[in-house]
C-alpha cells in the first residue's frame, strides 16, 4: 500500500467519525430543543421562585426573632447586673453577720472567764475566814 492511499483510508475513517460524532450532537440538540431544555428552564424558575419565598420568609422571621432575643438578651444583662449587684449586698451582709457572731462568740468567752474568776474569788474569798475561824 502506498501512503497516499493508506493516507486516503486514514483521512475517510476520521470522516467517517466525525459524521457519526455529528449525527449524536444533533439528536442531543433535537432532544434539548424539543423539551429538556425548556423542562429545565422551568424547573430552575420553580425553584428560584420558591428560594425568593423561603428567603423572603426568613428574612421577616429573622427581623422579628432578632429583634426579640436582643431585647431578651438586654433583659437579661440588666438581671444579670441586678443579680450581680444583690450578691454583693447579700456577701457583705454576710461577712457583718460572721464578725457580729465572733464578737458575741468572744463576748460570751470573755464573760464565762470573767465570771469563772469571779467564782473562784468567791470561794477563795469565803474559805479565808473560814480558815481564819478554825484557826
Amino acid at each position: 500500500m502506498s501512503i497516499a492511499l493508506f493516507a486516503n483510508v486514514l483521512t475517510i475513517i476520521l470522516c467517517v467519525a466525525v459524521l457519526v460524532q455529528s449525527m449524536r450532537m444533533m439528536r442531543s440538540l433535537r432532544a434539548v430543543k424539543d423539551g429538556a431544555l425548556t423542562d429545565v428552564v422551568k424547573a430552575l424558575d420553580h425553584a428560584t421562585v420558591q428560594a425568593r419565598a423561603v428567603l423572603s420568609d426568613m428574612k421577616q422571621t429573622l427581623g422579628t426573632d432578632c429583634a426579640r432575643h436582643a431585647r431578651l438578651v438586654e433583659q437579661a444583662r440588666d438581671l444579670r447586673d441586678e443579680l450581680s449587684d444583690m450578691i454583693g449586698i447579700a456577701d457583705s451582709a454576710c461577712e457583718r453577720i460572721v464578725s457580729a457572731v465572733s464578737l458575741a462568740n468572744a463576748l460570751r468567752v470573755a464573760g464565762e472567764e470573767a465570771a469563772a474568776q469571779d467564782a473562784e474569788a468567791d470561794v477563795s474569798a469565803d474559805e479565808t475566814p473560814a480558815t481564819r475561824e478554825a484557826a
